[in-house]
């Protein structure tokens, strides 16, 4: 068996579903039931614009889930439960994705386990997730959108999106390129990701931290454009 990541968004039209959505952030049907095979799971919020904002996106919502086998990934697909998140949605994606590499911590454990290899030519989707001290949200913030302006300049993104548990102090954001070579040359060229990095080295804002490169390899829905 072989472990599957499934990162999945869902987004809502009219109070109504916005509002059930936002209240299934906090009792997530997925919680209540024993699942098969799962072995993580965490919901998340949605950032505004692209993604990497403070102001919160009301009608994007979504979660991580991880199980021991595509099998299980694809039996938690096809069940009455996934139902509850799409069937007042007014568009939904489901990303398949293999780690091909993860480091760091997320709520005390790295739940992604390496099982490809890396390969520059392939498409690649990429979760980095933080919790930001408190005392220094503000100063982390405040870099947030140059970062987040520098990432229209670049056609090989396919789609990108923070995401977080909540607000302002759990923070994640999800991205897929065309290729990982793509990827790599933003991150090692573009400036404005290249000065997060380094504040983030000399401030040391999060006290805990993860980094997960993944190989996506099947979509479901019609809300990530398509890349495969």
């Amino acid at each position: 068996m072989t472990q599957t990541t499934l990162l999945c968004l869902f987004e809502y039209e009219g109070f109504k579903n916005k509002w059930a959505a936002l209240g299934r952030m906090g009792r997530p049907p997925i919680s209540l039931e024993a699942i098969k095979g799962l072995t993580f799971f965490k919901p998340f919020g949605t950032g505004s614009g692209n993604g990497f904002s403070i102001k919160p996106d009301f009608a994007t919502y979504g979660f991580v889930v991880v199980f021991n086998s595509e099998e299980n990934a694809d039996n938690f697909v096809n069940s009455s439960i996934l139902k509850k998140y799409t069937s007042s949605a007014k568009k939904h994606s489901l990303v398949y994705m293999k780690t091909i590499k993860s480091h760091g911590a997320w709520s005390k454990e790295n739940p992604f386990i390496s099982s490809v290899q890396f390969d520059k030519n392939k498409p690649l989707a990429v979760i980095t997730r933080a919790t930001v001290k408190p005392k220094l949200a503000y100063k982390f913030w405040k870099n947030v959108p140059s970062v987040s302006n520098s990432m229209n300049n670049y056609k090989e993104l396919v789609y990108s999106k923070g995401i977080g548990e909540f607000p302002v102090l759990m923070q994640a954001t999800f991205s897929i390129w065309t290729s990982a070579e793509a990827m790599l040359n933003y991150a090692y060229s573009n400036p404005s990701h290249a000065e997060m990095v380094k504040k983030t080295r000399q401030l040391n804002w999060y006290s805990e931290e993860l980094f997960a490169r993944f190989l996506p390899y099947k979509t479901i829905g019609n809300l990530i454009p398509h890349f495969l």
